[in-house]
């Protein structure tokens, strides 16, 4: 056995205890990538405070260090700055959050990238896998579903990314709710009422000062509407967060909750991907183990 040959079996042989222990406690392990700091938070942060609250396990990662969204600022300093919002959005609602160092605005679905999501997917041993889907207006969300995508069969192949121990068992896939209709309109499997934990999402959201507050009202050009004072930014903020739940959305909650469906105001949905493993009906409660009818 060469040097690298002995390198890699002490990792493999180190690391797969440490994965297996990690669902000891039977709690959900569970793992979102958005392309940019701040995109998991707008499409799944009320989920993540509902499964931290109940003590399961939840990690959000950026593909992207966020280097090129700022009018003003950017670079290594903007990148550093979106990385502690990024960790203070996680500290307040008790997650983790990890910013990967790959250039905003430039993402490809490239093979060093894949990698990356493989091994991040097997470290943290995932149940669950959220993604956006593969169309998009902005390049960095289309690569980021595509390469999570190309990683949901390889997380279980041993001799792909072989320094990170493979996963035995297939997470389970889906993808994030958005509006894009062509070439498929999204399609809502599950759909979580989040009226409990809107304040949670709202503060995490709050954390991304330079997107909330900056960036986006200067794309949007409501930056001079944007208040300096916080706890009047923080009502600015919980006004821009109010949406109508749509009626697809509205009749997976149905689904979900039965006659308190209606009266639910605040909703995240998301798709089940074809790619990964294809949940049982009872599994997929399983997955979401919120109060329901």
């Amino acid at each position: 056995m060469n040097s690298i040959q002995l390198g890699l079996f002490l990792m493999v042989t180190v690391a797969a205890p440490l994965l297996l222990a990690q669902k000891d406690d039977g709690k959900l392990r569970v793992i979102a990538f958005g392309a940019h700091p701040d995109d998991c938070d707008s499409r799944a942060g009320g989920l993540a405070a509902k499964y931290a609250a109940l003590g399961h396990h939840v990690k959000f990662v950026s593909v992207t260090n966020g280097d090129a969204g700022h009018q003003s600022e950017g670079g290594g300093a903007l990148a550093s700055r979106r990385r502690k919002e990024a960790q203070e959005a996680g500290r307040r609602i008790g997650i983790e959050y990890e910013t990967l160092d790959n250039h905003d605005g430039e993402l490809l679905p490239s093979l060093d990238v894949r990698r990356q999501i493989i091994r991040k997917i097997r470290e943290w041993n995932a149940d669950i896998v959220f993604s956006p889907r593969p169309n998009d207006y902005h390049p960095d969300h289309r690569y980021t579903g595509v390469l999570v995508q190309d990683a949901a069969y390889m997380v279980v192949v041993p001799n792909i990314c072989p320094d990170t121990p493979a996963l035995r068992r297939n997470p389970v896939f889906f993808y994030f709710q958005d509006n894009f209709q062509r070439p498929n309109p999204f399609r809502p499997d599950v759909a979580i009422a989040i009226d409990d934990v809107i304040e949670k999402k709202l503060q995490m959201l709050d954390a991304h000062t330079s997107q909330m507050y900056e960036w986006l009202p200067y794309v949007a050009g409501t930056l001079d509407q944007v208040p300096a004072d916080p706890k009047a930014r923080l009502d600015w903020l919980r006004k821009g967060l109010s949406r109508t739940v749509s009626e697809t959305v509205r009749q997976a909650l149905r689904k979900w909750y039965g006659a308190q469906a209606d009266s639910i105001r605040n909703a995240e949905a998301f798709e089940l991907c074809e790619y990964g493993r294809r949940p049982s009906e009872d599994e997929l409660r399983k997955f979401f183990p919120f109060s329901r009818s």
